[in-house]
């Protein structure tokens, strides 16, 4: 029953949205997709700034990626069935408006234990609205214009990627870690403004519930590819939330030269988007096993060269270009695995994204206050040599559909 009446519900709601207001409401949302990327790592370049302001190690102050990624991880799972009565508008106007107090609640932390709040704060922004944006964003534009508003949608977080760890770590060191932040908030407010003009009401659909989040992850796959998924993020994660002490400690890296080489990163990320894209066109598969295994091997060349500051700058960007193609290897993934839960697959897919982060930061934060930089990216590194080897052996990938051509 609800199958059939969903299709129809779907095109009204489709054909009903004008095509000029609607690719604005898509903009909106990839602003507050930017806006929230940008708030969640910004401690990665500024690490060491807010452990000496705060007195405490940098490895508590890499804790406040994991307070960030496990209230997401709570958030993604649990927004669709809090939030199931309530217009689709206002649920995310609401994630924006946690964006900006999150942020200003870090800004003015005057200990430890504020910023790890303003960093819970953040985290059920970031949960929530990055779960249900991509499902929302199918609701704005005509079917056949949703993989070109998905790309705008990604395009927020490569951006981010591009602009929050150099520009972070320039500013903070030209005007503090603090007004880093408050600066962030105003990129909440601009998101917030241009949202409220331009996101239409959106009336809640279906019946989400937390048992068809169990239904899908009983699915053929999903379990295995979730692992793997996990498996990959934590690697990287543990490499990203500690690479200014790398590049500081090990290297010897400047402040100036730290901004510089993640610079490398985010434009190496941006452009091993679309390089992923074309991977994937190929192979699927191989694109999901192949990307952790150059990132791999980036992290464990880093520590063989013992920091080298000219081959760890080239190894830098490779990391930073095998990454780009993991999230869109992985959002194609779950279109393919459960195609008829999308938005339920995709929250589960936030959350092991989440889970990730959460893990990445606080095994690297124990390694590294006992074993430092070095460790961090020693194990990290083999971690997705072997998370590259399971997806090899194990992983099992749908093919395109068909009416996909």
């Amino acid at each position: 029953m609800s199958e059939s009446q969903s299709r129809p519900q779907s095109a009204m709601d489709q054909s009903a949205a004008p095509a000029p207001a609607a690719w604005a409401a898509v903009i909106s949302m990839t602003l507050g997709v930017f806006g929230l990327v940008t708030a969640e790592f910004l401690p990665v370049s500024l690490l060491t700034p807010m452990a000496d302001d705060l007195r405490i190690t940098e490895g508590m102050a890499g804790q406040a990626m994991s307070a960030t990624a496990v209230m997401a991880l709570i958030t993604s799972l649990l927004t669709a069935t809090v939030t199931r009565k309530i217009d689709r508008r206002y649920v995310l106007l609401g994630f924006s408006v946690l964006l900006i107090a999150a942020n200003i609640m870090i800004a003015q932390a005057p200990n430890y234990a504020i910023l790890l709040a303003g960093r819970v704060l953040l985290g059920v922004a970031l949960g929530g609205f990055w779960t249900m944006s991509a499902a929302i964003i199918m609701r704005l534009v005509p079917e056949k214009n949703v993989p070109r508003a998905l790309a705008i949608l990604f395009s927020g977080v490569s951006a981010a990627t591009v602009f929050a760890a150099p520009l972070g770590s320039y500013l903070g060191d030209v005007i503090g870690w603090r007004n880093v932040f408050m600066l962030a908030s105003l990129l909440g407010v601009l998101a917030l403004v241009v949202q409220f003009a331009t996101l239409p009401k959106m009336p809640p659909r279906g019946r989400a519930t937390l048992r068809t989040l169990i239904e899908v992850i009983n699915r053929p796959r999903m379990k295995f590819g979730l692992f793997s998924l996990v498996l990959i993020i934590t690697g990287h994660f543990a490499l990203f939330t500690y690479v200014r002490p790398f590049l500081e400690n090990v290297s010897g890296v400047t402040t100036a030269g730290i901004s510089g080489i993640l610079l490398g990163f985010g434009v190496a990320n941006f452009i091993g988007t679309y390089v992923g894209g074309a991977l994937i066109a190929r192979s699927l598969r191989m694109t999901i096993a192949l990307m952790p295994m150059i990132m791999g091997l980036a992290g464990v060349g880093m520590v063989a060269i013992d920091g080298a500051v000219a081959p760890t700058t080239v190894l830098v960007a490779i990391w930073g270009m095998a990454f780009g193609g993991v999230p869109v290897a992985w959002s194609t993934w779950i279109t393919r695995t459960v195609p008829d839960e999308a938005e339920s697959g995709g929250g589960l897919l936030v959350a092991g994204f989440q889970l990730a982060i959460a893990t990445g930061a606080a095994v690297g934060g124990l390694v590294f206050d006992t074993s430092g930089a070095l460790g961090v990216f020693t194990i990290a590194g083999f971690l997705l040599l072997g998370a590259s080897i399971i997806v090899t052996l194990g992983l099992r990938t749908a093919p395109v559909p068909a009416e996909q051509g």
